[in-house]
């Protein structure tokens, strides 16, 4: 491996993009996770939400692209909105079939995710056909500094030539994290997290906060689906334990926003490394270099777990009196 090749300056924009690329369905994955947990209730179901939101997302974009649909249904923001909110909509609706298990019939809540987990991805593996198409996928935010302008072009490839979901994602970092520890519905949720019945006696409806979290955990999560598919394509099983990723970042990030972002930025780094070593076309086997981002996560995971301390009541049915 000659290693000019690998620092030159197109390499290392590829390799930026690929891992904010990665990085993108992380983040949201994670997002998910952090409003559920920090609100008391584990959701490893969040695997089977990005899979509905991708599968939703790209149906819907198949149907509205298909002949005889009116021409301003087709146009580019309407059609691909409709896809992302049914992506958003199809993860609310695992998140409240969740909720009802765990909360209010007190189902093992590891369960209850496993039981989603299993019934999305049977599903979408049923109800697929292949060979459908669309008009296309979310338009790019081009990069406004021409190639003569060096360092500049530069830094355009890399913040720019991206979709708008990416931006959203980063700017929900902010926004969750803000809410979190900021606002009124933040602190609720971070007491129902810690000592439901203490909430429950100053006059919080812990129940009902728990079924409003676990929807907006939902919703981040089916929106992960949809930047996972671009409403472009759709592969059987396509999630590839992104959700169970989500969760290991979501624990290193210690159920916080910024440094849940900072572990996705992690992995998202080392799937676009092992990419550009196997294209490279290096001695060492596919399928090992192919472990590399999945093998980090473990190493970090592993690092941070013995100080990662998660919300006191998380996994624990609460019985109102």
């Amino acid at each position: 491996m000659d290693l000019g090749q690998f620092l030159n300056v197109a390499v290392i924009i590829s390799v930026f993009n690929a891992t904010i690329r990665s990085a993108v369905p992380i983040i949201l994955g994670s997002l998910s996770g952090i409003v559920s947990e920090r609100s008391g209730v584990v959701n490893i179901a969040i695997e089977g939400m990005i899979l509905a939101g991708a599968y939703v997302a790209f149906l819907l974009n198949v149907l509205i692209s298909q002949s005889g649909t009116p021409e301003w249904l087709q146009a580019q923001p309407l059609r691909l909105g409709i896809s992302i909110s049914g992506a958003m909509v199809a993860g609310a609706a695992l998140a409240m079939l969740h909720a009802t298990l765990a909360i209010r019939y007190k189902v093992d809540q590891i369960i209850s995710g496993t039981v989603i987990n299993i019934f999305s991805a049977g599903l979408t593996s049923y109800l697929y056909l292949g060979g459908q198409n669309t008009l296309g996928s979310l338009p790019l935010i081009p990069n406004p500094f021409p190639e003569d302008q060096g360092i500049l072009y530069v830094i355009g490839e890399i913040l720019f030539d991206k979709n708008l979901l990416t931006y959203v994602a980063f700017a929900l970092v902010l926004a969750i994290g803000f809410a979190l520890f900021r606002t009124t519905w933040g602190l609720r949720t971070r007491a129902i997290g810690e000592n439901p019945r203490a909430a429950d006696t100053l006059g919080v409806n812990v129940h009902r906060l728990q079924y409003t979290n676990l929807a907006i955990s939902g919703v981040l999560a089916g929106l992960a689906g949809a930047v996972l598919v671009q409403g472009v394509s759709f592969e059987r099983g396509m999630s590839s334990g992104r959700g169970f990723i989500a969760l290991a970042v979501m624990i290193f990030g210690m159920w916080r926003p910024s440094r849940a972002m900072l572990g996705a930025l992690l992995f998202g780094f080392a799937s676009a490394l092992q990419s550009q070593l196997q294209f490279m076309q290096i001695s060492i086997p596919h399928k090992f270099v192919a472990m590399l981002p999945y093998v980090l996560t473990l190493i970090v995971l592993a690092g941070f777990v013995g100080r990662a301390r998660p919300p006191a009541h998380v996994g624990q049915a609460y019985e109102v009196e």
